[in-house]
């Protein structure tokens, strides 16, 4: 089955993504009725950036401010596990917002913003307390 062209207002956002670390696979996107949108995508959950990049977009979409969030979601999707398999091949992560405010281009400065620079740059996602998390 040939892959949906890319709606051009999101293109620019996973045109982004795609150079976030530990991001695998196609992006996909689209356009509900009523002008909401939605992203999604792979991480490779056995990186060693992982779980950085899974806390940096929660941060950033989910809870950037207590009083003033963004009307955005980032959250894991996944098929039944029990049909399919476990998370390596069949997690995937959604972005969407909750408003038609918040558009691609909105959420794509917000991330351009807000995480580490450069964003396809291994390390600048590392922290210096890094190495106390190793046993």
């Amino acid at each position: 089955m040939p892959s949906t062209p890319t709606d051009p207002r999101i293109a620019p956002l996973v045109e982004f993504l795609a150079r976030v670390p530990t991001l695998r696979g196609h992006i996909s996107s689209g356009v509900q009725e009523g002008g909401l949108w939605w992203v999604k995508f792979g991480i490779d959950i056995e990186h060693p950036m992982a779980w950085r990049v899974v806390q940096e977009l929660g941060h950033i979409l989910n809870y950037v401010s207590i009083e003033e969030p963004l009307p955005s979601v980032f959250k894991p999707v996944s098929p039944p596990v029990y049909l399919n398999g476990g998370p390596k091949e069949y997690l995937s992560w959604i972005i969407e917002p909750t408003h038609t405010s918040f558009t691609p281009a909105l959420c794509k400065e917000w991330l351009e913003g807000r995480l580490p620079k450069p964003v396809d740059n291994l390390s600048s996602w590392e922290l210096e307390d890094d190495d106390a998390d190793e046993p």
